[in-house]
């Protein structure tokens, strides 16, 4: 199979990637053997190794040489175009000027997620698709050790979240539950559950309460309006970042880095620098 121009991407093949674009529903949720798209070298990469299978690759025409693309030229479809081309052709400024249409790969159930694991972090209802893939890139870099994800919220395997992500949502265990029925879970499991929620009565992200529970699930609420009320309530704990006067919150985002940095216990002879 040779390298192809885009001139001779069509039918099937093209829909792999306009289909895919900015136009995916960002809480569409396809079966095993849908598809969804990872940009950019480092992130093909990184999918590639956790063992998603490729299905198609759209590249700059700088990448023609380039080992991966090599690898893959007699596999699959490979189609390249100077970088205008490209972005003309799927709507958008591909970051790295590669994407490949990829195989959504076959999730775990939740017990799987859960069992043997210390620290995990739940998404209910967070929206934005940047937020999703900055909270997964943290996740991993800071100790969390598998996500919970409601149905509510962005897929984190859309194209942008994969991106944000740096491919680390495909290093972090993850699997989607259903907007109800995850704390009883949890709990069953052993976890102290901590809701991120501004309220009176709660205690700091860095409580010896949070760090040293043998089993803890920090749960993070929607962008606007923040976790449900019954949801809070039924939490263990509600956590909070103490901030300084006159601000009241931070972005969802950055408010989970603080908390996995906050409860996760440290080794300080462990660190990682290519996240």
């Amino acid at each position: 199979m040779a390298l192809h121009t885009v001139a001779g991407l069509t039918g099937a093949d093209l829909d792999l990637f306009t289909r895919l674009s900015e136009n995916q529903l960002k809480h569409y949720y396809e079966p095993h053997g849908g598809l969804f798209l990872a940009e950019s070298l480092k992130t093909v990469e990184r999918a590639l190794a956790s063992g998603c299978e490729p299905a198609a690759m759209l590249i700059e025409d700088k990448y023609r040489t380039h080992p991966l693309v090599v690898r893959y030229l007699e596999k699959i479809p490979v189609y390249e175009a100077p970088f205008p081309v490209l972005k003309q052709l799927v709507g958008y400024s591909m970051t790295g000027g590669m994407v490949c249409a990829m195989r959504r790969p076959l999730l775990p159930d939740a017990e799987e997620i859960l069992r043997g694991r210390r620290r995990i972090a739940v998404l209910d209802h967070v929206t934005n698709q940047t937020n999703v893939g900055a909270i997964f890139r943290s996740a991993a870099a800071l100790g969390m050790e598998g996500i919970l994800v409601t149905k509510s919220s962005c897929d984190p395997l859309y194209r942008r979240s994969v991106r944000v992500s740096m491919g680390t949502v495909f290093r972090i265990p993850w699997t989607i539950v259903g907007d109800a029925g995850y704390l009883p879970l949890l709990k069953k499991n052993g976890f102290l559950t901590g809701a991120m929620a501004l309220r009176e009565a709660s205690v700091p992200a860095d409580s010896p309460v949070l760090r040293e529970a043998p089993r803890l699930a920090l749960i993070l609420g929607n962008e606007g309006y923040g976790l449900p009320d019954e949801v809070i309530e039924a939490c263990d704990r509600t956590v909070m970042i103490p901030m300084a006067e006159g601000v009241d919150s931070l972005n969802v985002a950055a408010a989970a880095a603080v908390a996995f940095w906050s409860a996760v216990p440290r080794d300080p002879h462990n660190s990682q620098s290519d996240l």
